[in-house]
């Protein structure tokens, strides 16, 4: 499964992780950062 995180919008290796993660689960991510915007995923603070 190709997760689309080719185009990195910031460095943190961790926030790439939760949002691949988030992908594959279907799962929302719970986050005040706005730059979770530029990725495919539903983002709830």
């Amino acid at each position: 499964m190709k997760l689309l995180l080719d185009t990195f919008y910031h460095k943190d290796p961790f926030d790439r992780l939760l949002i691949a993660q988030t992908r594959s689960e279907g799962a929302v991510l719970i986050s005040r950062d706005p730059v979770f915007e530029n990725y495919p995923v539903t983002v709830e603070w």
